[in-house]
Parts: structure tokens; sequence; C-alpha cells
């Protein structure tokens, strides 16, 4: 084509389509489907709250096709609705298992049938039919725009929809929701990963997921999928289920042997973990609900009849007293912590040589044999010598039922000493912890990488519980025990405490060489050489109590005798209905006037 041709070619086409930067509208659809395809995708994604006005006007068509083909139908449709109103109370649990629920439906499926049979029988306009309807339309839609489960049903499944969107601009890009279901406090997912994903990934993005799924800071959970490495489950908290304590309520372990319920779990399900020959570690900042974890864990030991606590308290016995009715031994100062736990040494030797002797791997805690559990507040206290004994428990006690309970604000290196007692820990419940590097302290290395965010906990007896067989982090709130409940709890208890078995106190015995510090032990050469004149000043000081009763030092200090017989005397006079507890460790006769 020459140079000429082209131009007049151009010229020619120039008026039919113009130039080459003029947009051609090749379709022009004057109806404008746009706008009608945006109002279909608006009345779709508002297809939940738009439902009643959906059933209503079925429901109103329904009616004008039965009165104009079938007007003999009202007797059969009176039948049907009462049938199937029934059913829906009776027999829809599955579907519908909150009784609250089934009356709803069976009301409105009720009124349904009762319109429809009027409109058959006399046409939808008949009278105020249509009236009824619209308003009863109106009426039967509150309940189903207030439904809170409907209305988390339906923001889950927008976020669904959204989800590819969401996922591209947080970093998880290809990442896909198998699964979800909504529960009472939000809702939960199965989350496929793209291929070379895996839980630290998700991990690491989880702030951003949190702003991309637009929840509050702190409600997304994120844990591996036990079956897939490629797989996470998602878990949406839109309510806190610990935002209020958890009131204590009451321990249903009577031995040792069955697992102490300890608190809830976000999921509503209880907190519980064997403390039979395992060792426990309790951190936390101070503040985060240390001391209200040891309450409930003495609650829960204090109600075994086969299990004998002794406490070691460096805080002068501030944290522990209340239960000191409850404890066989309790040392508040370095020098006793060091003694009782020496002594604790020597039953775990006795023990140990027993089993020996009679070809047995373990000792089984019964109310004649019980276990021995000592409860150590603020471990780090601990000077050198106690630190040793401690060790030793630590690495041999577990077999002989002989274990430790310790809890510390931060147990670093230094603070449990350079033995093995913080890696023969089993049990580890971390409260709310300052430092992110705190977490791995507590929990043990690399726990934070994997999950274990203790320090993002925000209110006081939150925590999260490793142990054997709880490998996942599910955050947990320990029951609250207030002043009160312990006093009546301790009350209760006291009296029914076990004493260490005869092997036991015989291996204290042999070695007290005159010590002044193993006072509190059980020792019949001493507490026999006066029993008769000790009971009676016992009783004199119970008669002549005050009306506020009188602490275990000031009879203690009347009988000149050791606290462990007059913790027997005691029990003693408690069961057969003579004295009472009248508050935390002070008690008076019955018949004081």
């Amino acid at each position: 084509m020459t140079r000429r041709s082209y131009r007049r070619t151009q010229r020619r086409l120039r008026p039919r389509y113009g130039t080459r930067t003029t947009p051609v509208v090749l379709v022009d659809d004057g109806y404008g489907s746009t706008d009608l395809a945006m109002l279909g995708r608006v009345l779709y994604r508002y297809r939940s709250e738009l439902a009643p006005f959906l059933l209503g006007g079925i429901t109103g068509l329904a009616g004008l096709f039965l009165h104009a083909r079938h007007q003999g139908w009202w007797p059969g449709l009176t039948s049907a609705t009462i049938l199937g109103t029934a059913g829906v109370l009776f027999l829809a649990r599955r579907w519908l298992p909150r009784g609250v629920e089934r009356a709803y439906a069976a009301i409105v499926l009720s009124a349904i049938g009762a319109w429809l049979t009027l409109a058959t029988a006399y046409g939808p306009g008949a009278g105020p039919l249509a009236k009824v309807l619209g308003l009863g339309t109106i009426v039967a839609g509150i309940p189903w725009w207030w439904h809170r489960r409907r209305r988390a049903r339906v923001q889950v499944e927008r976020t669904l929809e959204a989800w590819p969107e969401i996922t591209e601009q947080v970093g998880l890009a290809g990442s896909r929701v198998m699964s979800a279901l909504v529960d009472a406090w939000g809702w939960r997912a199965r989350v496929a990963l793209r291929r070379g994903q895996t839980v630290t990934d998700a991990l690491n993005r989880l702030p951003a997921l949190e702003s991309g799924l637009g929840t509050r800071p702190g409600a997304l959970r994120i844990e591996a999928d036990p079956n897939r490495a490629d797989h996470v489950l998602l878990r949406v908290l839109n309510r806190d289920p610990h935002a209020e304590p958890l009131p204590w309520p009451g321990s249903t372990a009577q031995t040792i042997t069955q697992p102490a319920d300890l608190g809830i779990y976000e999921d509503a399900g209880p907190v519980r973990v064997s403390l039979l020959r395992r060792h426990g570690l309790i951190g936390g900042v101070a503040g985060s609900g240390k001391s209200g974890v040891l309450n409930v864990v003495l609650a829960v030991l204090t109600g075994c009849r086969d299990v004998v606590l002794w406490g070691i308290d460096l805080k002068g016995g501030m944290e522990l007293q209340p239960w000191a009715g409850c404890l066989d031994r309790l040392a508040t100062t370095p020098r006793e912590a060091a003694e009782l736990l020496a002594d604790a040494v020597r039953v775990l030797d006795a023990r140990a040589a027993d089993l020996t002797a009679r070809g047995q791997r373990v000792w089984d805690p019964t109310p004649d044999r019980p276990a021995l559990v000592i409860v150590i507040d603020e471990y780090a206290e601990l000077d050198d010598e106690a630190a040793g004994y401690a060790d030793s428990l630590a690495r041999r006690g577990r077999a002989p039922a002989v274990t430790l309970l310790a809890a510390t604000q931060r147990p670093t290196q230094d603070a449990m000493g350079n033995g093995a007692v913080r890696s023969q820990m089993d049990i580890r419940l971390c409260l709310r912890v300052r430092e992110r590097r705190d977490v791995d302290l507590v929990l043990g290395q690399g726990m934070l990488v994997v999950g274990w965010h203790a320090h993002t906990l925000d209110a006081p007896g939150k925590f999260l519980l490793s142990a054997p067989g709880l490998d996942v982090p599910h955050r947990a709130r320990a029951y609250l025990m207030t002043d009160a409940a312990v006093s009546k709890t301790a009350a209760r208890h006291a009296p029914t405490r076990p004493r260490l078995d005869p092997l036991s106190a015989q291996s204290l015995r042999s070695g007290l060489n005159g010590s002044q510090g193993h006072a509190d032990v059980i020792d019949a050469e001493v507490v026999d050489e006066h029993p008769a004149d000790a009971a009676q000043a016992l009783w004199s000081a119970l008669l002549a109590a005050p009306n506020s009763g009188l602490s275990l030092p000031d009879l203690i200090a009347a009988t000149g005798l050791s606290r462990s017989w007059v913790y027997e005397r005691l029990r003693e006079h408690a069961d057969a209905g003579r004295v009472y507890q009248v508050t935390r460790g002070r008690w008076r006769a019955h018949n004081v006037q």
C-alpha cells in the first residue's frame, strides 16, 4: 500500500471509528445492567437480614395460589400446622438444641400455617389478613434480627467471602478456609496454608491478621493442626470468656491420683492436671495471680487424704499462713527452709530404700502411706544449702512420691540455681510475664516461637499450662478463692489431714540429733514425756481463749510441745465437736461463754 492510499483509507475510517484515543463503546445497555448487578449483590449480601420479608412474600403468594386453585385444602393445612408445630417442639432438638429457638420456630410455623389456612379458605385480601401478614412479618422478624448467633454466623460468612483479599494483604496469600464453626464466644476455622508455609508463618502474622479481620487486639488464637503441617486452627474470640473472675466451685478430687481442677479454658473446658509424682513450677510477675493459683492448688491438695503438705514461705509466712492448719510443717526463714528440705531428703532416702527392699518401683499414695508435696513460695529466696537439697529432691523425688511445687517471679538460671530443679519441672504454669524472653524461662526454650505468648496475658489469674499431654498453648484462667473461701476451706480440711507414715516419721527421728530446728517433727519420745499435763494445759488454754481464739504459736507455748502434737490434739477435739476454728489458725473451745 502506497503512502497516498494509506492516507485515503484513514480519512475514510476516521468519521466512522474516531481517532485512536477516542474510547469505543461496543455495547450500550440503556437499562443499566451494572446497577442491576450491584442490586443483586446487595440483596445477596444481606440475604440473612431480608429473610423475614422473603418468607412473608412467599407466604402471601402461597395463600393467593391456594385460594385460587385449592380452596378446599384448608382442613389439611390445619392438621399439617398442628403436626409441624409439635414436631418442631419435640423432634427438632438435633437442629435447634436451645429451647427458646425451638419455641420461636414453633410460633412462626403455627402463625404461617394459621394465616395460610384462613387465606386458602377466604382469600389473602379478605378482612385484615393482608395487614396481619405485613405486621406479623415485622414482629416475627425482630427476634430473628436480634439473634446473636445469627448475626455472628452472618459476620463469619462475610469474613470468609473476603478471606482471599485479607490474606493477600497480611502476607498469607494462597491460604483458604476449609471449615468454620460459630460458637458461644466467636468462631473457629481450619485453614489450609499455601505449600511451604507453616504455623510459624501464621503466628508471625498474627497482629496483621487481627487488623485484617477487624478484631480487637488479642482476639485471635492460632495453633498447629496435629494432622497436617500445612494446616492451622484459627479461633476468633469476639468476647473474652475470661473477662470476669471465676469463683472457685469447690474441689472434686479426694485423692492425689485424681487430676486437680485449676480453672477454665477459653472454650469452657476445665483445666485438669495430675500432680502425682510431678514437680511443678509457677511463674509470673508480681500481681499476675501466683498467690491465687497457689490457693487453688492447696485447696485441692488439702482435700486429699493421701498427701502430706509441707510449706516454705519466705515472705514471713504471709502467703501460706492461712493454710497453716493444713500444713504438717511451715518454714518461714531460710534456715528453717533448709532444715525442712533436708528432712524431705531423709524421707526420700528412706522411701527409696523401702521400695528397693520390696522390689517396687514407685510409691503408691494411700492414707496410711501418703505422698509428700512441698510447696515453696518465692523459690529464688532459698540459700545455697536449701537449693542443694531441692536439687536432690527434683532429681530423685518422683518415684518415692516426694515432689516440689515452686512459685517464683522470674525463674532465671541464677534464681533457680545451677542444679536440675528447673529442668525437672514437668508442670509449667506461666502467668503474665513482663518480657517476651521470660516466656522461655518459665515454659522452656523455644516455647515463645511456637505460640506460647504469655506476655500478652492481660488479667490476674490468666495463664498458659504446659504439662505431659498438654502441649498446645490454650489460654486459661484460674479459679478465684476469696479470703473467706480460703478460711472456710482450710478450717474444713484441717481436721482430716493425714500424718506421715511410720517409715518416713522414723527417718526424721533418726536425723534429729537434738536440733531445735526440727521441733515440729512428730517425735514420740519427746511428745510422750508429759502427755497428760500437756493435754490438760492445751484444754485449759482453749477454755480460757478469748472470742478471737488462740493462735497455734500460743497453744504451742502453752503446752511446750511440738506443732505436730498440737495439731493432732486439735484434730481430735474438732472431730469430737469440742473446739472449732474461729478464723485462720485461731482456735477456741465450744463451751466458752
